[in-house]
């Protein structure tokens, strides 16, 4: 495929003859969307939860390579039946049913496309107030307009640049992000970053169940669109390893130590909460700060360009009747509306962020979590005919499936808690169970796992004989 030529598949199964590649190659999307400096500020996020350095960094490694082993293997259902995610979830959910997680993950992508753009904005906004001479809104404008035109480069042409475009993203922010480190390692005060105690075990888990709806299981619904292009021979365990290493090592790296930031300065942890990347600078010497504005953006850019493309492909799986990139460029207005929203109009990031990762994050679970199980039970390549008709052996709707996602999203959103969100303050409403609202494991979110549990062996019970009756066809 020419790099900069647009991409024309859609839902639609890929040609043999355009299967190519390694699965090395899954290296550089996953990197290039994971390498953002926001997980500088997942350190202090981490933080948060009152827990100390150590406990962060364990948090860190376990959360991002457990989320990205699910990612992993949902990559596996693309190498195997060469289709998108979404298409491929008719497996599990019906050909109709299919939608139910269709429109999750649609405003799964949405979501974060609209907070990457808007944390690249502010971050720019942020720089120039510093450099002085320069209009603050003007700064903001300019920020909002390079991070929403490479997004919309990237997500509506498609793959072929994609592909290219995260490789030159990936490798200009890691170099960008090594001198980072570099010229702030001054600053860490490793007294007071050892001097922190250990915290409760609930919060170890609440920092961890952040990482994981924060950094990778939102990737789940997407993995199998960068992977169906790859030849059937292609190992699995490559595919696999590929994904979570290239996804994973990044932003452990980074949370690690934007925790030991975090941890060295009180000022510089309150700030974050308000600005995520912008409060970063106060750290850096004046001549460094236009630089790290374009590894800010460039940064954010490859996820939200990952984003914006899959959302393109969920919006026209669930049989929206337009093309990719035309669903793309609808996208890309909301995401617009929303950055506009985010940068002009509220007042606070971090708070809003964590009740639309928790929020979101418990169905995305039981979705991920069945989708995963379902990948696993099988054995063969998908009926490729079967899941673009709703007669065939995987059914128009999969009631089961169904039933999971609501029994798993109800006990879900009854163990996770956003006070400080005050429109979902009606959330936790089963944590009576486990000492209340204000007990111990109030803040731990422990419904985002009770929803992956839910998911996994709920699906594995219920259609564990009707694939096996498939696979036998």
């Amino acid at each position: 495929m020419p790099i900069f030529e647009l991409e024309l598949n859609g839902p639609n199964l890929i040609q043999e003859s355009e299967r190519r590649g390694s699965a090395r190659s899954l290296f550089w999307p996953w990197a290039g969307a994971n390498v953002s400096l926001l997980a500088l500020s997942y350190g202090s996020f981490f933080l948060g939860f009152g827990i100390s350095f150590r406990q962060a960094t364990w948090a860190a490694i376990i959360g991002t390579i457990c989320s990205f082993f699910l990612v992993g293997i949902s990559s596996l259902a693309g190498k195997r039946s060469n289709a998108p995610t979404m298409v491929l979830a008719r497996a599990s959910f019906g050909v109709k049913g299919s939608i139910v997680p269709g429109f999750l993950s649609y405003f799964i992508f949405v979501g974060w496309e609209t907070v990457l753009v808007s944390l690249a904005t502010l971050a720019t906004g942020t720089v120039f107030s510093r450099i002085g001479g320069v209009d603050q809104n003007l700064a903001l404008i300019l920020g909002f307009v390079i991070a929403v035109s490479l997004t919309v480069f990237g997500g509506v042409l498609g793959l072929g640049v994609i592909m290219k475009l995260q490789k030159i993203l990936t490798v200009i922010t890691v170099v960008m992000t090594v001198v980072y480190i570099a010229l702030t390692i001054d600053t860490i005060n490793w007294s007071a970053v050892t001097a922190i105690k250990d915290g409760s075990t609930q919060g170890f888990i609440g920092a961890l169940i952040f990482g994981v709806t924060g950094i990778g299981l939102g990737w789940v619904n997407c993995a199998a669109d960068y992977s169906r292009y790859l030849p059937r021979s292609v190992s699995s365990k490559a595919v696999v390893g590929w994904t979570v290493f290239g996804a994973s090592i990044v932003p452990i790296i980074l949370v690690i130590y934007g925790a030991a930031l975090s941890a060295s300065s009180k000022d510089l942890s309150q700030a974050i909460a308000m600005d995520p990347i912008g409060a970063l600078t106060s750290l850096l010497p004046t001549w460094f700060l236009i630089p790290f504005a374009l590894v800010a953006i460039l940064g954010l850019v490859g996820g939200a360009i990952l984003d914006l493309y899959s959302s393109g492909l969920a919006l026209v799986s669930i049989g929206v009747p337009i093309k990719r990139h035309q669903a793309a460029i609808i996208d890309a207005f909301i995401m617009l509306a929303g950055s506009i929203y985010i940068v002009w109009v509220a007042d606070n990031f971090f708070y809003p962020f964590q009740g639309f990762l928790i929020t979101l994050g418990v169905p995305v679970a039981v979705w991920s979590a069945i989708f995963v199980a379902d990948v696993i039970m099988r054995k063969k390549a998908y009926s490729e005919r079967d899941l673009y008709d709703p007669q065939g052996m995987y059914g128009s709707i999969n009631k089961g499936s169904i039933i999971l996602m609501i029994i798993g999203t109800i006990v879900g959103w009854g163990l996770v808690t956003n006070t400080f969100a005050s429109w979902l303050s009606w959330q936790g409403y089963l944590l009576f169970l486990i000492g209340g609202k204000e007990g111990a494991w109030a803040y731990a979110n422990v419904g985002v796992i009770a929803a992956l549990v839910i998911g996994f062996t709920g699906h594995i019970l219920l259609s564990r004989k009707a694939i096996r009756a498939q696979e036998s066809v």
